[in-house]
């Protein structure tokens, strides 16, 4: 080496080269690139060497073995007779040892519901993998012997919607799919327990916006809710109250001091509440605000 301070770093390559005497100081370790190279998307779907992404939201991970029932092979010749009916076995064996436990078969059945209630209530990836996770450790640890799948599939979605703070309540997504809510909470009681979750406090705000959005009421009475919402909470009275109740009636109040005409039935039908409830709760909010 010549002892240069010359030192330059090759991207493409991933190595350090002396610029004075070209010696190669660090070669690259591993190559974040393909050995090959495509000319069309045919070549891109032939030569790459990767499979489906493994989520926990599939009963297996995505690591399943599938075998074709095209009887070619790999280089895309015909097989022989003789092996037809290896083949066969192979594949017969295959699909019963994915179903042959009862573990694997309540995990399709659920994660089928999970996926159903993902595209209803439009809910990302990474929900989808904490629902999932969830009901997993329900699952090894036999809670949901005795119990409904989908109530309990309810409950692991609401815990992982409150832990990534999502304005979804329990009735609605219990609603979606299409189970008992009663039962659907104390399943969620049941992975509380079980499970030791620690979940942060439910924060009205989160309600606010999308009760305002149902219920179409205007810019100046959202930013008065928001205000009167920030005072209500500090207070004493609003502890162990609905929050979604509470948004509910202080977004009703703010509107009557801004003057839009938005009924009570309106307002508790976009907060997704009673009418008797939106009154208890409205109560508490004029004592604070008159």
């Amino acid at each position: 080496m010549c002892n240069s301070t010359a030192i330059l770093f090759d991207v493409e390559t991933s190595e350090t080269v002396c610029s004075s005497c070209g010696m190669v100081l660090t070669d690259k370790a591993e190559s974040l690139y393909p050995q090959w190279k495509a000319y069309s998307g045919d070549d891109i779907e032939s030569k790459s060497r990767t499979g489906m992404p493994t989520s926990l939201a599939f009963h297996d991970m995505g690591l399943s073995t599938f075998i074709s029932y095209s009887n070619v092979d790999a280089n895309g010749g015909a097989i022989s007779p003789d092996q037809i009916s290896k083949v066969q076995r192979m594949r017969h064996w295959n699909k019963i040892s994915n179903n042959n436990r009862s573990y694997h078969r309540n995990l399709k059945s659920a994660f089928a519901i999970l996926s159903s209630v993902k595209d209803k209530l439009s809910l990302n990836d990474a929900l989808l993998e904490k629902s999932a996770y969830n009901y997993r450790k329900a699952l090894d640890k036999k809670i949901i012997k005795g119990r409904s799948i989908r109530a309990l599939v309810v409950s692991s979605i609401y815990a992982a919607c409150r832990e990534m703070n999502v304005p979804r309540t329990l009735d609605e997504i219990a609603e979606i799919a299409n189970a008992d809510s009663i039962f659907a909470g104390k399943c969620y009681r049941l992975l509380l327990r079980h499970l030791k979750l620690k979940l942060p406090v439910i924060d009205s705000n989160v309600y606010l916006s999308k009760i305002a959005n149902r219920a179409r009421v205007s810019e100046k009475a959202y930013r008065r809710a928001l205000q009167m919402l920030s005072v209500i909470k500090e207070n004493p009275i609003s502890h162990g109250k609905d929050p979604n109740a509470l948004a509910v009636a202080t977004l009703y109040a703010a509107c009557l001091k801004e003057g839009d005409k938005v009924s009570q039935a309106q307002i508790a039908i976009a907060g997704n509440t009673s009418i008797v409830t939106l009154r208890k709760r409205f109560q508490d909010v004029r004592r604070i605000w008159p």
